[in-house]
């Protein structure tokens, strides 16, 4: 039988609200930093499937989400189209040769390194209880190209956007080829075990809205109806960070099976204008959870009173802050749980 949340996904809605959490896996949890110091490096983390399994795995055991995330990262697709990827300690991730100074010509594809991830899948579908939804996930093109071209994060996207005016041509074509890769990585994923997949667009609200069209919306949608294509039945998530008034044209135009809101949203006005029956996903600030106190039940409760009318999977607006005390996520779980809507 599907899980609370794998059913929520597929439209249907009732009094529980699945639950998970973007990040779950991950620094606030002693378990993980303990692991972590042992085996080193992020990137190593990543490509240890049994490690990257345990990691996956620690917050069911701890908190019994509806949902485990696969742990690993976004820029997995570059490393896999040929660029070299390297997280620095106080730097964040680096990737080499940066596409302002390379073209994609100039790279050679290593599918095989995703392997250790398909691997990971495995390892963790054969853990888990069917009342758990396994959730694959990928970077949307237009993210994953920032730090393609950038070579790292920035504030800004400024090399990016100025590409995308510059020469679109080719921002497309390196688009495409992320989109190519993402389908196939995606449905590798699903067919080692994942039962939906969210898109993570983190730089989405970047970009003005003819250009979020052309780069946001397009390669979603190709990778959406490719994926459903596929796979049947397998739900895809996207999350948009920051395309605020634009989200009723992403949930349209993407045909996303559901959205992913971010903190910025105001839940009463999403549930008035997006398109009826869409399930949502979020939206609760992860700085409520991470202050706590009264304040976190009634951010908790609006949110769950805000889309009382139609299927809704209840997570943060963007992951977990590392400082979060477990005592938090424990108080916001048992609001949530606890919610007679």
């Amino acid at each position: 039988m599907p899980g609370l949340l794998l059913d929520t996904l597929r439209g249907q809605s009732g009094s529980q609200r699945p639950v998970w959490l973007m990040r779950q896996a991950g620094r606030y949890l002693p378990e993980y930093r303990a692991l972590r110091a042992e085996k080193g490096g992020f990137l190593e983390l990543v490509n240890d499937s049994e490690a990257a399994a345990e990691v996956t795995i620690q917050p069911i055991r701890r908190f019994g989400f509806d949902g485990a995330i696969l742990f690993s990262d976004i820029l997995v697709i570059p490393h896999a189209l040929g660029q070299n990827l390297a997280f620095l300690a106080g730097e964040g991730p680096h990737l080499s040769p940066r596409l302002v100074d390379a073209t994609l010509a100039s790279l050679t594809a290593a599918p095989e390194r995703l392997d250790p991830i398909y691997r990971t899948v495995r390892l963790v579908r054969e853990q888990l209880g069917p009342e758990t939804t396994l959730l694959g996930f990928a970077g949307s093109p237009w993210t994953v190209a920032t730090y393609m071209i950038a070579g790292e994060g920035s504030r800004d996207q400024q090399a990016s956007r100025t590409l995308a005016y510059r020469d679109p041509a080719a921002l497309q074509a390196i688009l495409d080829a992320i989109v190519a890769a993402s389908i196939e990585y995606l449905s590798g994923q699903i067919e080692a075990g994942a039962e939906a997949v969210q898109l993570f667009d983190s730089w989405a609200g970047s970009l003005a809205p003819s250009e979020f069209e052309r780069w946001v919306i397009a390669p979603n949608a190709a990778i959406v109806t490719e994926i459903h294509r596929r796979h049947p039945g397998v739900p895809v998530i996207g999350f948009p960070k920051g395309a605020g008034e634009k989200l009723p044209a992403y949930a349209r135009e993407t045909g996303v099976d559901a959205l992913g809101l971010d903190e910025t949203i105001d839940p009463v006005w999403a549930d008035k204008t997006l398109p009826a029956n869409l399930p949502v996903q979020g939206n609760l600030d992860p700085l409520q959870l991470l202050a706590g106190g009264d304040g976190l039940d009634t951010a908790a409760i609006r949110v769950l009173e805000a889309f009382s009318g139609r299927p809704h999977v209840f997570n943060l607006g963007h992951g977990i802050d590392k400082e979060t005390p477990i005592a938090h996520v424990e108080r916001l779980l048992s609001t949530v749980r606890n919610w007679q809507g």
